[in-house]
């Protein structure tokens, strides 16, 4: 049972507590610790490090450059934030380990400013083609008939521009050199992400005792937004489901408060020099029934199943499909049916909250050092109410460690 706490609550506050703004429900948080005033971002030598490593995947597939657009790749190479938009910007990185971006004449001041490695910068103006000024520059290269591979969020019309640019070239996927990289987290983005799971989780702390009778899911994602602010952490989202809301995965939109003895699910993320959490918690708010309190004690011995097959070379897949087993033996599903657990066990998780590869049926890659999960096979009843608790883990040379250690109990759901 989560201890109850008066805090600008509706005992308090009666019919005001509806018209209150968001932020006065973030407004206690002085005192909090800046857990991130000490964690180190990505520099330069890892970078250049990674565009090694991706330098040496590219001919072991046999590619001969690769195109990358903005967003979590591009930053993880080269430390260039930016949108995309029509008009592209992108990186091209040859298996020599030659390296340009290619932006607008007019944006190239800005995309220098986050550029973290040496690379030649090609602009291009209004009137131009920017595919044509990849084709061009990777014709000095001697590449007009190489293997181009692209990087797999790329969009198409970058994609059909490369290949109309370059007629005699191949363009394929190159997810085995992007995927081969940032799958496999190094010490310091481990160290990042770990910072980022003790934010998370020191909120949570600081939510849950603010939390009343009446209270909506706004109300406390802005008490959980501002702790995450406060302990240094960039808030990402805060998914709060109250009552049966709770029993579909990301929710509804009917009108949610907290009720006494109700079920309170948070799933909530941060970041710290971009690299990311996602813990999922669930209590009761007053006394828990006994169903309540059985579904959640089995829905946590799942995570403890999974925890225990993510063993080195055991291919992701078999980490969902012990889980099932298990729940399969109380009755819940079988496989994805309701109720039980109708997503995956868990995602990749490092710069992007979901990131390949997923602990889900069929999926072969093997576990190997440095790859991070999540763990949540939550239980849900439709109708009724669900269960999801969510801590990740990261593999090392002895096998699985865990960011965020799991609740011990329905009672004790921050530890």
């Amino acid at each position: 049972m989560i201890q109850r706490r008066q805090f600008l609550g509706t005992a308090a506050l009666g019919g005001l507590a509806a018209t209150l703004p968001l932020s006065a429900w973030a407004a206690d948080t002085a005192g909090l610790p800046n857990l991130a005033a000490k964690a180190v971002p990505i520099g330069k030598a890892e970078r250049v490090a990674r565009l090694a490593k991706a330098t040496q995947l590219l001919r072991a597939n046999d590619m001969d450059a690769l195109l990358i657009e903005p967003g979590s790749s591009l930053i993880y190479f080269t430390g260039v934030r930016w949108s995309r938009s029509e008009r592209l910007t992108a990186a091209v990185l040859t298996r020599e380990g030659e390296l340009a971006v290619v932006t607008p004449f007019f944006e190239e001041p800005s995309v220098r400013e986050s550029l973290g490695v040496e690379a030649e910068v090609l602009t291009w103006n209004e009137d131009d083609n920017p595919l044509a000024a990849v084709a061009a520059w990777l014709g000095k290269r001697g590449l007009t008939k190489g293997r181009i591979g692209v990087e797999e969020t790329v969009r198409y019309f970058a994609v059909d521009g490369l290949e109309k640019a370059m007629p005699n070239a191949t363009v394929v996927n190159g997810a085995p050199v992007v995927r081969g990289c940032r799958m496999h987290k190094s010490p310091a983005e481990i160290a990042l992400m770990q910072v980022a799971n003790d934010i998370t989780l020191a909120a949570y702390r600081h939510t849950a005792p603010r939390i009343e009778v009446g209270m909506t899911p706004d109300q406390i994602g802005a008490i959980m937004a501002a702790a995450t602010k406060a302990l240094g952490g960039k808030s990402e989202f805060e998914l709060i489901l109250l009552g049966e809301a709770s029993a579909y995965p990301h929710g509804s939109g009917k009108p949610q408060a907290v009720k006494d003895g109700e079920v309170v699910l948070m799933d909530c993320g941060a970041t710290v020099h971009g690299y990311q959490s996602d813990i999922s918690r669930t209590f009761v708010y007053g006394k828990a029934t006994p169903r309540q309190r059985q579904v959640w004690d089995q829905m946590r011995k799942g995570q403890d199943v999974a925890f225990a097959a993510a063993k080195l070379g055991t291919p992701a897949g078999k980490v969902d499909d012990a889980v099932r087993a298990y729940y399969a033996g109380l009755g819940w599903g079988p496989d994805y049916k309701l109720p039980g657990t109708s997503h995956r066990t868990g995602h990749g998780i490092g710069l992007d909250g979901h990131e390949p590869v997923n602990l889900v049926r069929g999926e072969t890659t093997k576990l190997a050092p440095g790859m991070c999960f999540s763990n949540e096979p939550g239980i849900y009843i439709p109708g009724e109410f669900g269960i999801r608790l969510e801590d990740c883990f990261y593999m090392t040379d002895s096998g699985p460690k865990w960011f965020s250690e799991p609740p011990p109990s329905i009672d004790r759901p921050f530890g």
